[in-house]
């Protein structure tokens, strides 16, 4: 681990660990939900652990930069080398429906790249992490993604729908397809080898992967848009063009198959 952030990890740990016990108590509770605009919704838990964690992280670190789904957005942040990104709640509607597939993310990056990064779902307690150069770790335990360098049969997080319109499906010959509805809990399977690959098509913001990132960095992985472009964080817009993530090995063959994606869909 670099040990530049070594007091940073500990701080971001000890305010993730409480985060858990914040989301447990509310889980299937009577929570009161709504929608930011049609198809978002938001919870009072999401509020609950933002606030938790602007309390925690900003308090210690003021002079550090703040990027979170459920705070308003301050342009503060583009003038600071570090900034804390935060999702309370990754995969709100299945946190809402009582359904374990969520996570709580946050991540710490410097000049536009993760350099420490959490995902925790503290309800099937799987805690993901990662400091850069540290490698990346499952409950305590070290994680390598998959060395896969081939399509076929292959584990993918993906819509098998898209796959059939885009015309992809002879190129993953007996591919296997399964949906996660939190995107940071999808990259982190594919570190942990529990998917060769994780594709979302469309446009995702800075909080849903820069904790994932550096947790599938760490574990030997790559994330990249369709293009094969690196992501950037806290840049002026904070959006990013889509999201593939998988091993090292695999991501050239992934790469040649979105060729016919095309540079339509951009930012």
């Amino acid at each position: 681990m670099t040990q530049r952030f070594v007091k940073d990890h500990a701080l971001l740990t000890n305010a993730m660990k409480e985060a858990g016990d914040i989301a447990r108590r509310y889980f299937k509770s009577t929570l009161k939900s709504w929608e930011k605009k049609p198809g978002d919704p938001v919870s009072e838990a999401d509020l609950a652990l933002d606030t938790h964690f602007k309390n925690r992280l900003l308090t210690a670190r003021p002079d550090y930069g703040w990027l979170s789904e459920e705070t308003a957005d301050n342009a503060a942040r583009l003038h600071k080398s570090r900034v804390w990104i935060i999702d309370p709640i990754d995969g709100t509607r299945s946190f809402i429906a009582g359904k374990p597939e969520f996570t709580i993310c946050a991540a710490l990056v410097e000049d536009g790249k993760p350099v420490l990064g959490i995902v925790y779902n503290p309800i099937l307690e799987e805690y993901y992490e990662a400091v850069v150069g540290g490698g990346a770790k499952l409950n305590g335990e070290a994680i390598t993604c998959s060395r896969k360098a081939d399509l076929s049969d292959a584990k993918l997080i993906a819509s098998r729908k898209s796959f059939e319109w885009h015309g992809w499906l002879d190129d993953v010959k007996n591919a296997t397809f399964s949906h996660v509805n939190s995107i940071a809990y999808r990259i982190v399977k594919v570190a942990s080898r529990h998917a060769d690959a994780s594709l979302s098509l469309t446009q995702k913001s800075d909080w849903d992967i820069a904790a994932a990132d550096i947790i599938l960095s760490e574990a030997g992985g790559v994330t990249t848009t369709t293009l094969g472009e690196r992501l950037v964080y806290n840049r002026k817009s904070v959006n990013q063009r889509n999201v593939i993530s998988c091993g090292k090995s695999i991501h050239p063959e992934l790469m040649k198959m979105l060729e016919t994606f095309g540079t339509a869909k951009s930012k």
